[in-house]
């Protein structure tokens, strides 16, 4: 039987109960391959409830670098009973099967394509510990004891990892220590060592850092100037909120006084978070709330208030799967509508797609410069993805003489001077007004915030001129996002093809690979990344230069291709979706098949034809 030959370049996934602390152990793992100086992308993938049901954890060991999922499973570590049949069944034909052989599986349990590694943790454990706790989480150190051996890692860059995490406490620094030889030792002694998929040191991981999306965010709410954050726990998005109070503790505190320059609120509920972060804005304060799709429904109404009235509002939006509660603990691309239109009437929202951490925090910082200065709501859209697990990305950077830009806030001194003060007046095109800030001066540049139609000096009016004369200009101010925003990124073909792909946040790390391989298989696309929405000028040009533009997103009802068609006027024949939905992320080959068997034919015909 064949097996599965790849140094640093396979895919491991372990298959374990919640709550078993098993994600210490599998964390452990991944973090060791990295000190290897091999490049790793790790991702949980967990159950809603608190204990009990199945949990995975995936690894791509890439020496390449790529950071997407690849698809296929080279190793499983089975640790759960329940889910054995499945994850076996996901293991690629000569790949590798290691479980608890403590005891006996019935031959109907394996395949004949799949070489199998039994270690009896369970005995193992037993015959070391007696404590019921000790022997359940000892035993995960123990299997990573012996797949060390197996993938050939040496002992010596898990105990330094050890010997960090437990500083200062030598007795839980020598008991895993322990519990990894006995893994090891059981498999120098029983089973040889080595196996077909290993790992050698490398130096490809240089500079770049281990972080999750959601602690980059709450990093870039600090560093962009948030002061205040209100919000309501919600998977996947409560440790944005966590992350930025922890920064805040350790940025925001006065080193004198003790005094915190900051305000954090858990509100009773999203309606109450999204309220609070309304107020602070309108008071001048740079304030966030994160939360995922339902609770964005929530926020509806005061997201449409902050929009008419013109607040700066930032809001995080951590994306799971829906609708209602859907799958929270799980990973799409599908509040686009919500949020792109969120509240009743004619609203339309600025969205920004990071890609990975390093995004996150670039991103989470010029949300709240863009909030300002359009003095709008804004939106950061992440995912589950992005935001709960780990990714490698290059090292965060800010320039300390970066000034925030407020945006047209009037001064007293202007007032003063008798500058005209329209709160609703566009005054050079832009579709921007002038704002004062409460108490900038004592009888002047006061208003009332309207969300009711007003004229351009915040007097009531339900005169249809004044209405149409807001709504256009709300036009022209969205027009103008369009330039301040992110730009897209675009990646040329290596020939010229008449063939493009867009597509945008957590698909870009499984989207670059797909097209390397799909420009190794003959089929070349000209790529583009959209960052943001309202869509530049660039993405319709990009579109036209096209015969056809596959659109590659991770919802079931293709959202983003449907606002490229509604917002752009685009021929829907002319874009083609590709679609991932089931909560998983999508993988490279999931893209590269999509596309292909699309072209495939297509060129086939072509050929056919011009013979």
């Amino acid at each position: 039987m064949k097996r599965i030959e790849a140094v640093n370049d396979f895919v491991i996934k372990f298959a374990n109960v919640n709550g078993s602390g098993s994600a210490s152990a599998n964390e452990l793992f991944a973090k060791a391959i990295m000190r290897m100086g091999v490049p790793v992308a790790p991702r949980n993938i967990f159950p809603s409830n608190i204990q009990g049901l199945p949990t995975w954890y995936e690894a791509r060991v890439c020496e390449k670098g790529y950071s997407g999922r690849r698809g296929g499973v080279d190793m499983m570590v089975a640790m759960n009973p329940q889910t054995w049949d499945g994850d076996v069944a996901e293991i690629e034909a000569g790949g590798y099967l290691f479980y608890d052989s403590t005891r006996p599986m019935p031959a109907s349990k394996f395949r004949s394509d799949v070489h199998v590694i039994g270690v009896p943790l369970t005995e193992i454990t037993n015959a070391t510990y007696t404590d019921p706790r000790q022997r359940q989480l000892f035993k995960n150190i123990i299997y990573v004891g012996a797949l060390s051996v197996l993938l050939d890692v040496d002992a010596a860059v898990f105990e330094k990892l050890f010997a960090e995490q437990y500083k200062g406490k030598e007795r839980l620094l020598d008991s895993n220590v322990k519990a990894l030889h006995l893994g090891r030792d059981y498999v120098k002694t029983h089973l040889g060592g080595a196996i077909g998929i290993r790992v050698e040191k490398r130096d490809n991981v240089g500079e770049q850092i281990l972080i999750d999306g959601n602690t980059a965010v709450g990093l870039g709410m600090v560093y962009g100037g948030a002061t205040v954050a209100a919000w309501y726990p919600i998977t996947p998005s409560t440790s944005v909120a966590e992350a930025f109070q922890k920064y805040c503790d350790k940025f925001r505190v006065d080193p004198a006084s003790g005094r915190q320059n900051y305000a954090i609120v858990q509100a009773e509920d999203e309606l109450a978070s999204i309220g609070m972060v309304v107020g602070a804005g309108w008071n001048g304060a740079r304030a966030f709330t994160a939360t995922s799709g339902p609770g964005v429904s929530l926020m509806t109404e005061f997201i449409g208030l902050a929009y008419f009235a013109e607040i700066p509002v930032t809001i995080v939006d951590v994306q799971r799967g829906g609708p209602s509660t859907g799958m929270p603990t799980r990973t799409q691309q599908s509040d686009l509508f919500a949020a792109a239109y969120a509240s009743h009437g004619d609203t339309k929202h600025v969205l920004l797609f990071p890609q990975d951490p390093h995004e996150c925090f670039v991103h989470a910082a010029a949300a709240l410069d863009l909030a300002d200065r359009l003095q709008t709501p804004v939106f950061v859209m992440t995912d589950l993805d992005i935001g709960m697990n780990q990714r490698l990305c290059k090292p965060f950077a800010w320039d300390d003489s970066k000034q925030y830009d407020r945006g047209k806030v009037m001064t007293a001194e202007e007032l003063e001077a008798g500058k005209d003060f329209g709160r609703y007046k566009d005054v050079d095109g832009d579709g921007i007004p002038w704002r004062t800030l409460p108490g900038t001066h004592p009888t002047k540049g006061s208003y009332f915030t309207r969300g009711t139609t007003r004229d351009p000096y915040a007097r009531y009016s339900e005169r249809g001129p004044d209405y149409i004369y807001n709504m256009e200009r709300l036009r022209r101010k969205f027009k103008t996002a369009g330039t301040l925003v992110p730009q897209p990124e675009v990646k040329h073909a290596t020939q010229k093809t008449k063939f493009g792909v867009i597509y945008f946040g957590s698909t870009t790390p499984a989207m670059h690979e797909a097209l390397e391989v799909l420009e190794e298989g003959g089929i070349h696309l000209d790529a583009m990344r959209l960052c943001a929405f309202p869509f530049p000028d660039s993405v319709p040009e990009f579109i036209a230069a096209h015969d056809k533009v596959f659109v590659v997103e991770q919802n079931c009802d293709a959202q983003m291709r449907s606002m490229l068609i509604n917002e752009l006027e685009i021929n829907p024949a002319q874009l083609v979706k590709v679609i991932h939905y089931d909560g998983t992320p999508i993988t490279a080959r999931f893209i590269t098949r999509a596309i292909r068997d699309i072209l495939q034919p297509a060129q086939a015909a072509q050929q056919k034809e011009a013979a």
